[in-house]
């Protein structure tokens, strides 16, 4: 976790400066982030990982496909900008008495980082909570097929660079077969129906 908070508070700094440059500009061209995809990469997979590293009890997850797009210049995109998005799976089964406390969970701890919550879809089988970091970049919750959850993040527009797969390590081995690879891990507490005592469930 203090790793993960360090790596955070530096790029933070770094994405700081490199907004500010482009709010104090007088030219009437628009100039290139001083941030580029890499370092844009680099703190979205801080924020995943500080989101499901700070979960109690602690779910087991993996990392699911990265994609990268090239922004278009479309309302307030810069040409030679790109965008990256990380996904997270979790390979805890969490039962469906469970999914509104994991969701609950991850809201607070979003909000207790100073993340917007954008929006909520409460959909009985398929519910997700949506936010914003002050920088805009976008993460997401979600249950998906057979109740398991994923986590994505979406980085704005910056340069465009080269961008390699997450560094974070992941704390579950990954599975033979195509993505996603359905839970297998079981927790008495997420992956039970109830009856089991909530002390200790929240975010760290």
């Amino acid at each position: 976790m203090k790793a993960a908070r360090l790596v955070l508070t530096a790029l933070l700094v770094v994405l700081a400066t490199g907004c500010g440059s482009q709010r104090g500009a007088s030219a009437p061209e628009r100039k290139l982030p001083r941030v580029n995809m890499q370092q844009a990469a680099e703190k979205a997979d801080a924020i995943m990982l500080e989101t499901v590293s700070g979960i109690r009890p602690e779910l087991r997850w993996n990392h699911g496909p990265s994609n990268d797009r090239i922004c278009t210049g479309f309302k307030d995109e810069s040409p030679g900008t790109g965008s990256v998005k990380r996904r997270i799976a979790v390979m805890t089964v969490v039962s469906e008495e469970r999914r509104g406390s994991l969701l609950g969970v991850v809201e607070r701890n979003w909000k207790a980082r100073g993340y917007e919550i954008t929006s909520v879809d409460a959909d009985k089988d398929l519910p997700a909570i949506y936010a914003a970091s002050p920088e805009n970049f976008r993460m997401s919750v979600a249950v998906g097929g057979e109740g398991q959850f994923f986590f994505s993040i979406t980085t704005p527009c910056f340069t465009e660079s080269a961008v390699p797969d997450p560094a974070t390590e992941p704390n579950s081995p990954q599975r033979a077969g195509e993505y996603p690879t359905r839970p297998d891990v079981y927790d008495d507490f997420w992956s039970s129906g109830g009856g089991v005592s909530v002390e200790g469930v929240g975010i760290s």
